[in-house]
């Protein structure tokens, strides 16, 4: 494994683990404390507020996904490759699992059995379809924000604060309807650890298909080839006056370097993907 990819698998553990113990925690909280407890505001800003500070905490490692949809939804972008995805996601599953056994572990079963640890379900009325179609919908919100925050060379630099934003409000609004994971993770770790699996495909096919679709849509819709890091497609694309292209490409690719030297969604550079 290149040497500067383990320290971000870690970190892409450490910090999903993190986020599942405090966002799925806050659920069963609310559970053990009643009608006195944090309810859906308080679990929507358990969530939000806890990814927003780990995006920010763990930027400069070259983490910040904790969610198998938004990898997903980079590689679809041209961001990164499936090899790289696919450690990314491993690392995200561990982390989400160790925390559903650490919930179980801290809990009495009295305190997590109601939620089984928070893990998403169907609310009353909603059927798998319209689950799979919320769980989509919710996450092509958080995948465009994650894009046009934290990829985008050309947008404001809000990262974790508008992709925690995203969560929340996604959380008030899904939250009673599907759980609101938007990340299949969010349902694999307390899922396993609580044996709760019922309908486990609609929070892998509506997360993945609105990644997928919020992938295409920012490629091909909205980005430029050089704002989101896509160096060989600038290099063919380029439209620069004759003997001003070399020098005019290599602006970008310095600009790009450094914009995404510490972002959590930058390309990968060459080699680190090679194991």
């Amino acid at each position: 494994m290149a040497e500067r990819t383990w320290p971000v698998l870690v970190a892409e553990a450490v910090g999903t683990f993190l986020f599942f113990f405090i966002g799925a925690g806050a659920v069963v909280v609310t559970t053990v404390a009643g009608p006195g407890g944090p309810g859906l505001v308080g679990v929507a800003l358990a969530h939000g507020l806890a990814l927003a500070v780990l995006v920010s905490a763990l930027a400069a490692v070259g983490s910040g996904h904790f969610n198998p949809a938004v990898s997903f939804a980079l590689w679809v972008a041209g961001r990164m490759t499936a090899a790289r995805v696919g450690m990314f996601v491993v690392a995200q599953l561990a982390g989400a699992v160790v925390a559903g056994l650490a919930l179980r572990a801290l809990f009495s079963p009295a305190a997590w059995g109601p939620t089984k640890i928070g893990t998403p379900a169907l609310g009353s009325g909603v059927g798998p379809a319209a689950g799979i179609a919320i769980e989509a919908v919710l996450t092509l919100l958080l995948v465009l924000v994650v894009f046009g925050t934290a990829v985008d060379s050309r947008a404001p630099q809000l990262g974790g604060l508008a992709i925690g934003l995203a969560v929340a409000a996604d959380i008030l609004m899904g939250g009673p309807l599907t759980g609101a994971a938007m990340n299949p993770a969010r349902w694999f770790g307390p899922a396993v650890a609580s044996g709760a699996l019922d309908n486990w495909y609609v929070w892998w096919i509506g997360p993945l298909a609105g990644a997928a679709v919020a992938g295409l849509l920012y490629r091909y819709a909205f980005a430029t080839p050089e704002s989101i890091g896509l160096q060989e497609e600038a290099k063919r694309t380029l439209d620069a006056p004759e003997g001003v292209g070399d020098d005019e490409h290599a602006h970008h690719h310095d600009e790009d370097a450094g914009h995404h030297g510490h972002d959590p969604m930058a390309a990968p550079q060459q080699g680190d993907d090679r194991t």
